[in-house]
């Protein structure tokens, strides 16, 4: 069985991430979305374990798609799993460089993991879980931006509060 891992923070999922997922789960036979910590970025909008119930209801139609968070190395979640692919998205050659070097740092951790970079969308190219935060917090329309199944709570947390502080 060949199993692959999307990785991501996913704060909030978008449609972007939905599509790169999907996309995935036709090439694998096994997909696992692993919702990881960023150290980048500190401040999150949304626990763990709000994000993986987030993906499960997006990704509730895709048969062979699990989600599970994780907050340890990849490439050893990688061999504890025995997946033998990730799955990133790019947007933009912007995205390459640190997603480039974080696909090396896990091919030296585990030489049998490799890494696949799917191009988004044309549509989604300029989206992001920033984009996402930043429209919403401001009272934007976020519709073409997240799924439907998570919009709601997600409108519920962020619209007005970058606005009130």
């Amino acid at each position: 069985m060949k199993i692959a891992l999307c990785p991501g923070s996913f704060d909030p999922v978008t449609i972007g991430h939905v599509d790169i997922i999907s996309r995935t789960a036709k090439m694998f036979d096994k997909v696992i979305v692993v919702v990881m910590t960023n150290y980048h970025k500190p401040d999150r909008s949304f626990s763990s374990e709000e994000r993986v119930d987030f993906l499960k209801r997006c990704t509730a139609n895709m048969e062979n798609v699990e989600i599970e968070a994780y907050t340890g190395l990849l490439a050893h979640y990688a061999t504890i799993k025995g997946a033998i692919t990730v799955v990133k998205g790019l947007r933009a050659v912007s995205d390459f460089e640190d997603e480039f070097q974080q696909a090396l740092t896990n091919k030296k951790l585990n030489p049998e993991l490799e890494t696949i970079f799917l191009i988004a969308s044309a549509e989604n190219m300029f989206l992001s879980s920033s984009v996402v935060k930043q429209v919403c917090k401001f009272g934007g329309d976020i519709s073409a931006f997240v799924p439907e199944e998570v919009r709601d709570d997600i409108i519920k947390r962020l619209k007005g509060k970058e606005a009130q502080t």
